[in-house]
């Protein structure tokens, strides 16, 4: 693999496809509606000799690139969608959309894989084996990538390698950081309505309040991390929404309560859910109220494969040095639908640093450092080359 020559052929895109990330920053889109978003992609695709297929889910973007001859699949995956987030920068290309954008960075992870897609083509006669391009609608809050691949999109070719890049804030940037085994956890979803009766809020002792109830029921869930699960478990369980009443004189019929629970590993996650509703049902028992009780599990841990990792690490410090590489200590307790690609092949997440100062994600002042463009595609590629060289599939 000729490096110079690759950073050659990368460099002469980095104006264009920085172009391209500043304008799908400029316009962000929320999940499952990327309708200009896979439409520009689509037009970056074009005239590259890949096989691009019409939308599976009216959003997405999968293409497939073959070499010269037959061999592995190395699939590459970044997610475009944006968040409900209005932007507070003061960038030229800030976003235009109202209380929209790209507060996730999903804009460069677009950015990257269209420039390994060109990079990639170009070089497509140095190597054996296919590399499938997945540009996914959906990665927040409606797990687009379960959806995606329940289309089939991964059957064939099955993959021997997935991959996926993240800009990371706190790391320098143009780093690319990971860790083997557990790397983000899962996101369960839940959703109680405690049913009570309503009374005037002078007489309480007429009423089955379900705002005390609620309130009870919040307070409950935090006995679940160290009580009902082990300290040495990661768990965390967050009320983010609260919700009952219309008027301060009047106990409601009924209130909401809305979180998250998070964990590493699949079978706490089925512990958790159980302990979850086995404190709701008791408070609300305790209370005299009814409930109803919805627990969807939408984003599974992700896990990456140890080797994968261990050869990401080989090849980046033999490109860019040691300082090339940061060894991520302990896993996040945030989450990703790229969980769901890992359960057809050995995979990895990996992070790009977007700067030690670099807004934090999902902050509105966050941005993409387009900075570390160069740095992402080169090792999206290159970890593509080394996968399907012809010396390696030999070995085999």
């Amino acid at each position: 693999m000729n490096h110079q020559h690759l950073s050659d052929l990368i460099r002469e895109r980095l104006p264009g496809l920085t172009a391209v990330r500043q304008a799908l920053h400029r316009q962000p889109e929320l999940a499952h509606r990327e309708f200009e978003t896979a439409a520009r992609v689509r037009e970056q695709l074009a005239g590259l000799g890949l096989r691009v297929f019409d939308p599976f889910l009216k959003t997405d973007v999968v293409a497939l690139l073959e070499g010269n001859s037959a061999g592995p699949n190395v699939t590459l995956r970044a997610d475009m969608d944006a968040l409900s987030v209005a932007e507070k920068s003061d960038l030229p290309y800030r976003s235009q959309v109202p209380g929209v954008s790209h507060a996730c960075g999903h804009d460069g992870h677009t950015a990257m894989l269209i420039g390994a897609a060109q990079v990639l083509s170009r070089l497509r006669d140095s190597f054996r084996g296919t590399v499938r391009f997945v540009f996914q609608p959906g990665e927040e809050i409606v797990a687009g990538a379960r959806d995606l691949i329940a289309q089939g999109i991964l059957d064939d070719p099955a993959p021997d390698a997935i991959l996926a890049l993240h800009g990371w804030p706190g790391i320098a940037p143009g780093v690319v950081a990971s860790r083997p085994g557990a790397m983000m956890a899962a996101s369960d979803m839940f959703r109680i309505t405690v049913k009570g009766k309503g009374a005037h809020g002078s007489m309480p002792e007429k009423s089955i309040d379900p705002i005390l109830t609620g309130a009870r029921i919040v307070e409950a869930l935090q006995c679940i991390p160290g009580h009902r699960i082990a300290a040495v478990e990661p768990v965390v369980v967050s009320v983010g929404r609260f919700q009952g009443g219309s008027e301060v004189n009047v106990i409601p019929e009924t209130a909401t309560v809305e979180g998250t629970v998070r964990y590493l590993e699949r079978e706490i996650g089925g512990q958790v859910a159980r302990h979850l509703e086995n404190l709701v049902k008791g408070t609300c028992l305790a209370m005299g109220a009814e409930f109803d009780l919805e627990y969807v599990r939408d984003y599974p841990p992700t896990h990456n494969d140890a080797a994968l990792v261990g050869a990401a690490k080989k090849l980046v410090t033999e490109l860019f040095g040691a300082e090339g590489w940061f060894d991520i200590a302990k896993p996040s307790m945030g989450s990703e639908d790229f969980s769901y690609f890992l359960r057809w092949g050995p995979g990895a997440m990996f992070r790009l640093g977007m700067g030690e100062n670099s807004p934090l994600l999902h902050s509105p002042y966050y941005n993409f450092n387009d900075a570390a463009l160069e740095r992402g595609i080169h090792f999206l590629v290159a970890m593509t080359l080394e996968k399907l060289a012809p010396d390696r599939n030999r070995r085999d």
